[in-house]
């Protein structure tokens, strides 16, 4: 389902790039100028480990020229063009000829059908050869520009390709390398070995699970530490996951509203961000790179990530202030193509609040928080005494106590009412995390119990049958769920 879902947005940026048809009103032309995916990510500006290539330099109008992509690892998706060499945000120019169309199909960029080349799913590439065709009206040079796709969030823009030259004409001299093009200073580093609670309490704050685990001896080990430096606090974590481990600030015990960060894995590497959880919904992803000092590890199915923030980040209202208070979640869970999905467990979730700039001390956290152990133990006392006394006092005493009466009613009926604890006490089940949706089943079943008793024809009615199994019903399926 992921990997076909993962097709889908390939091939959905392909028409969002290109397709003339979807987009009359001239959008087209612009986002073929950009090259850029319409991914909702910034695309990654350290060195590309893909490369242009084509088997000759001069051409005049009329030639077949070979293109060549290549890379030393694979991609996901690419789209490749010629531009006029003096003019690089100009229409592409010229047309394409392809030799695998299984996996490379021809686009129409600006007024040119086939002057550009792109994917044709996700199958992982790490070569594709194609033949460009140069127009009659060809520019006196042309360069060749790709983006490409490694994976959904990580791609490069506008390659700069080889620069070929019409027969006769001073080639245009190889542009200088900017440091904006090759290597970014803030490129994300590998760890040289696993993070340690040494320290814990003294240098740094830490957030253990279990408690008093070293993540350098205990792989099992869930980790949390931050440490504040100058203006800039520097956060640790770790933890076993196949897909991501993440953790957020939040202001209360619930999620929701969070200030969060995850080291994602991703086939081999591990993406590191920031991000703003409203409500209960997926995460979003921070708009501004506000990580610096980025490292990461992978080994032994841990995931270990380090990254320094600023205490105040004021160009980001989401980023919440270190120098407050704040409870601090930890969760992990699976990971697909860098897209999270839903933890697989309850969040560690610490004790009390912590100020992330503060001193430095050992935290507690529990991932069943005071709330919900007494949501457990008053779950328990409604279904398994309440409900099934007025249940079984019902169901067997009724005979005994045919003309007993308390405040007016039959002894026998007045004890079902305590079955009213189980709508009372389940009103909290509708806030919980994982089962909400058969919690807030079980309530309704529970409301409508009541509600039938107190419409409940007479004993001698012809329509009694339809309440006694409708109550029975009812109050069944609401028990069973419950359990």
């Amino acid at each position: 389902m992921g990997r076909r879902l993962w097709t889908i947005l390939l091939l959905v940026q392909t028409l969002c790039l290109t397709s003339v048809d979807a987009y009359p009103d001239g959008k087209v032309t612009e986002s073929c100028g950009s090259m850029m995916p319409i991914h909702g990510h910034a695309p990654n500006t350290s060195h590309s480990p893909y490369t242009l290539a084509v088997n000759v330099t001069k051409f005049s109008s009329g030639d077949y020229i070979q293109v060549t992509l290549s890379g030393t690892t694979y991609f996901e998706g690419f789209l490749l063009e010629a531009r006029n060499a003096s003019n690089p945000d100009s229409d592409a120019v010229g047309s394409f000829i392809l030799t695998n169309p299984k996996t490379t199909q021809l686009l129409k960029c600006g007024h040119t059908a086939g002057s550009a080349v792109s994917h044709t799913s996700d199958a992982r590439q790490t070569k594709i050869v194609v033949i460009w065709n140069a127009p009659q009206n060809s520019p006196d040079a042309v360069e060749f520009l790709v983006t490409v796709v490694a994976h959904f969030k990580t791609f490069w823009v506008k390659i700069p390709g080889p620069v070929v030259s019409q027969s006769g004409v001073t080639p245009i001299p190889p542009k200088p390398t900017t440091p904006s093009t090759t290597i970014m200073t803030s490129t994300p580093s590998v760890l040289p070995k696993p993070f340690s609670s040494v320290g814990c309490g003294q240098q740094k704050s830490c957030l253990l699970d279990p408690v008093g685990c070293d993540p350098e001896k205990d792989p099992s080990c869930f980790f949390l530490s931050f440490a504040p430096k100058g203006q800039t606090v520097v956060f640790e974590l770790s933890g076993p996951s196949d897909g991501y481990i993440a953790f957020a600030l939040s202001h209360d015990t619930w999620m929701g509203d969070d200030d969060m960060y995850l080291c994602v894995r991703d086939d081999g590497l591990v993406d590191v961000s920031a991000a703003y959880v409203e409500g209960r919904s997926y995460p979003k992803e921070a708009s501004e790179n506000v990580l610096t000092d980025v490292a990461w590890r992978l080994a032994d199915g841990v995931i270990q990530c380090r990254f320094r923030r600023q205490v105040l980040v004021p160009q980001d209202p989401t980023r919440f202030s270190l120098d407050a208070p704040y409870y601090l979640f930890m969760a992990y869970g699976e990971a697909e193509y860098g897209e999270v999905h839903r933890h697989v467990r309850q969040p560690l979730i610490s004790s009390q609040q912590s100020v992330i700039n503060g001193p430095a001390e050992i935290l507690n956290g529990s991932r069943s928080p005071l709330l919900m152990k007494f949501h457990s133990i008053l779950m328990l006392i409604a279904w398994m005494l309440a409900g099934s006394t007025g249940t079984f006092l019902a169901s067997y005493f009724k005979p005994d106590w045919p003309e007993r009466t308390l405040f007016g009613q039959r002894i026998w009926f007045q004890v079902l009412w305590c079955q009213c604890v189980c709508v009372c006490w389940g009103v909290s089940m509708c806030r919980a995390g994982a089962h909400p949706y058969l919690g807030c089943t079980v309530l309704t079943l529970a409301l409508l119990q009541p509600i039938m008793a107190t419409l409940r024809p007479p004993p001698d009615s012809s329509r009694r049958w339809v309440f006694n199994w409708l109550h029975w019903g009812v109050g069944t399926v609401a028990e069973i769920m419950a359990g």
